[in-house]
């Protein structure tokens, strides 16, 4: 049984029943965004690809609230941090060892059209930490089947620039408690910084988890709901220039506040989660 190597797929940002709204917030931001997929689970999404990572706005159809309820229970916004692996069921071994685990791997398709027109299907295994463990929303191993379903270049050319996700930001009063999960996940110790933050290198990205005075110091504002208990709240994210960006936000109508090394959209404005764009 091996111990998984941190790299992160893919973020989850909830939406519950208002996908219209949220990728229409995401589009003003400067994202382009797939066609809304339906999963067999009874969720629909949109997705915003990079290179190695992407974001996934997931939610569900007001027709489709039954088939769904109850299979997502999380505040709305940055609520699922989605790991890479090759293998849903030796995770699920290695979470039962470490005592993480929850239920065994579950599979799940939807229907993808191709930038050619071509049909197919994305297929999905995946298996998650425990509920007690996962925070405000889902952490989870996710294995792409069908990758090229996912990953096409013509979806890889973003209005701002992004290039990928660069940081996933968890904010908790204890931020040491918090980072022993993963570092229990993982088997490697976070590395501590100056602030009382703790970092997870994760591929093109980087797991931070920080106290709430440097969150709101670095970010200017953190969800509303936020109450002191662990949560995932913002993702910073590499642009290739910061001046694509700022067209895409005045184009949008989004108001932001420029920094000397990046640009921040507070969550009123980017559906309940911190957003802070760097070159």
């Amino acid at each position: 049984m091996s111990i998984p190597i941190p790299v992160v797929d893919h973020v989850v940002i909830y939406v519950a029943d208002q996908l219209d709204d949220a990728s229409d917030i995401y589009r003003r931001l400067g994202f382009q965004l797939s066609e809304r997929g339906h999963h067999t689970l009874g969720s629909s999404n949109h997705l915003a690809i990079f290179g190695e990572n992407y974001l996934e706005l997931l939610g569900y159809e007001p027709a489709k609230s039954d088939a769904f309820k109850g299979q997502w229970q999380s505040p709305k916004g940055l609520s699922g941090l989605a790991w890479k692996t090759q293998s849903a069921d030796g995770d699920f071994q290695h979470l039962q060892a470490e005592g993480l685990g929850s239920e065994p791997p579950k599979s799940f398709h939807r229907p993808v059209r191709l930038p050619d027109g071509q049909q197919t299907e994305a297929r999905f295994r995946t298996v998650g930490l425990a509920t007690s463990e996962a925070l405000n929303g889902r952490n989870f191993f996710c294995q792409h089947e069908t990758p090229h379903a996912v990953w096409q270049s013509e979806w890889q050319d973003h209005p701002n620039g992004v290039q990928h996700i660069s940081e996933f930001v968890i904010v908790a009063e204890d931020p040491a408690a918090t980072a022993r999960i993963y570092s229990q996940l993982f088997g490697t110790a976070l590395q501590a910084g100056e602030h009382g933050d703790f970092t997870l290198p994760a591929g093109k990205a980087s797991l931070h988890i920080v106290p709430g005075d440097y969150a709101q110091a670095r970010f200017g504002s953190l969800p509303e709901d936020y109450d002191g208990t662990a949560r995932f709240a913002a993702l910073s994210l590499r642009t290739d220039a910061l001046d694509k960006v700022k067209t895409s936000l005045q184009a949008g109508d989004i108001p932001f506040r420029e920094q000397q090394d990046g640009i921040l959209v507070d969550p009123g404005n980017a559906f309940n989660l911190a957003v802070r764009f760097h070159s």
